[in-house]
């Protein structure tokens, strides 16, 4: 098994010496972070929409760059912030009343700002000499704030791109993982990125979802996961993340009158996320559109707003971004906890065997056809002709499967009644029990069958019905 240094050459290290890490890191984590009862996820879900507002602070080599997308092969000499105070940026932070801070530790050029014994490219080979991750967590709790962390699976400077992954690449980030959440106390969240994105084409079988956040819950129970993958899927269910996010530079924006699941909104303060030249003197955002058009509509609606704010190349907020955090500070006023969230279903974190399978259903539209319903694209349908007075629509394995739980998303809801069946040794079975039906989407989960196909049979609907996914997941319980 390999750890990748600076160069991209693989430095071959004995599996066991990292087995042996992996497992006894989360031992020695333990004590402080495991000694109390853990809150359920539903409540650690109200503890996060009860922070209601925070700091993104997005800080890393792009930030000596003029490009967010940094390059790659970015020489660790110019990660040089000559006067770097983390408690000015708690300082500031406070002065908005704001409730916790995220940091960049590494983004997708894959440069790591904490003392990792997994990679040469990181800080403690940069003139800083210093662990921002840790100079960070001290600084906001100092003031009482939460701490989160940002972490991002695309890593291009090691190659953790699409027809490159390896093995070691995963025991990587998982060592990178251990690392951030053992060695500096309890984080109330991960925030991950570069993965399963258009832009990233990391699925969630090249890095495997399930086996990530089951280290993470390994490791801190209490830590939510938030993937950044809301623009991929649909807005009525968790699927990846234990929190539903909204990058709104990126047209992802959250509907106040219908969400009913916890969210996550962010927006840079100035124009880029990371720190560009001319920042200083470049209007930020407006404190008071932030405030009233964000802030407060979006804590009705169950949703936390995290305001990027990107320090400088010295590693200071320039003067503008510290003036309109004091004035949104002096604006707004965190009154405490938001109402109390709505029950939901826990979040899909299995894989989707379904995806890519063998596909076929009644008469359907040319334009429509059935491998459109498992194609893991939600853009895209199995549409039934409206001819037809009981569609069906089933997904067929090469051997038999082991499976669990059913998910039906559903372009826009048409389907009145429908039941599930799968087949087993050649016979049709029923499956069991009623799921949740979030709108468009619907959840089943049940206990765990075998068989080499499934399929669901529409017994009522309001016009011809279009799945644009349906998805067959095992998931541990």
């Amino acid at each position: 098994m390999e750890i990748i240094n600076k160069t991209n050459k693989p430095t071959i290290v004995k599996l066991t010496r990292i087995i042996s890490a992996l497992c006894l890191l989360p031992l020695l984590a333990a004590g402080p972070v495991l000694a109390q009862q853990q809150p359920t996820l539903h409540e650690r879900q109200q503890q996060f929409t009860d922070l209601r507002f925070g700091m993104f602070i997005h800080f890393n080599i792009p930030t000596f760059m003029e490009d967010d997308w940094a390059d790659p092969d970015a020489s660790p000499a110019i990660f040089n912030p000559r006067k770097l105070d983390c408690r000015q940026w708690a300082d500031a932070a406070v002065s908005a009343n704001m409730s916790y801070g995220c940091l960049t530790t590494k983004h997708h050029s894959g440069f790591a700002i904490w003392d990792t014994k997994t990679t040469d490219y990181n800080v403690m080979n940069s003139p800083l000499k210093r662990d921002v991750v840790r100079e960070y967590v001290n600084a906001f709790r100092a003031k009482g704030l939460k701490v989160m962390l940002y972490f991002s699976i695309l890593d291009t400077h090691h190659k953790i791109r699409p027809g490159h992954i390896t093995p070691a690449h995963i025991a990587m980030i998982k060592a990178q993982l251990t690392e951030l959440l053992t060695n500096y106390g309890a984080i109330d969240a991960m925030i991950i990125d570069g993965w399963d994105a258009p832009w990233s084409r990391i699925s969630y079988e090249d890095v495997p979802f399930g086996e990530i956040y089951g280290l993470i819950k390994q490791l801190q129970p209490g830590c939510l996961v938030m993937d950044l993958n809301a623009a991929k899927y649909p807005a009525e269910a968790l699927f990846y993340t234990d929190i539903k996010s909204y990058e709104q530079g990126a047209g992802q924006h959250i509907s106040t009158s219908t969400n009913r699941l916890p969210a996550l909104a962010c927006l840079p303060l100035q124009q880029n996320w990371f720190y560009k030249t001319g920042f200083a003197t470049t209007p930020v955002k407006d404190p008071a559109k932030l405030v009233n058009d964000i802030i407060v509509p979006y804590n009705k609606a169950w949703c936390n707003f995290i305001l990027n704010v990107a320090p400088n190349r010295d590693g200071l907020f320039d003067a503008n971004a510290l003036a309109a955090l004091k004035a949104i500070g002096q604006q707004w006023k965190n009154e405490g906890p938001v109402a109390p969230l709505p029950e939901n279903e826990a979040p899909i974190i299995a894989e989707n065997i379904a995806k890519h399978q063998p596909a076929n259903g009644s008469w359907s539209n040319d334009m429509n056809i059935m491998d459109f319903g498992n194609d893991d694209r939600f853009g895209s349908t199995w549409q039934s002709n409206p001819a037809v007075k009981q569609p069906w629509y089933e997904v067929a394995f090469t051997k038999e499967r082991a499976f669990n739980m059913i998910t039906i998303t559903e372009d826009k809801q048409r389907i009145t009644a429908y039941h599930l069946e799968y087949n087993e040794n050649g016979e049709w079975k029923s499956l069991p029990g009623k799921g949740t039906d979030a709108g468009r989407v619907k959840i089943h989960r049940f206990p765990r069958v075998w068989g080499n196909k499934v399929r669901i049979v529409i017994d009522g609907f309001s016009e011809a019905p279009a799945i644009a996914e349906f998805g067959v997941y095992d998931e541990k319980r």
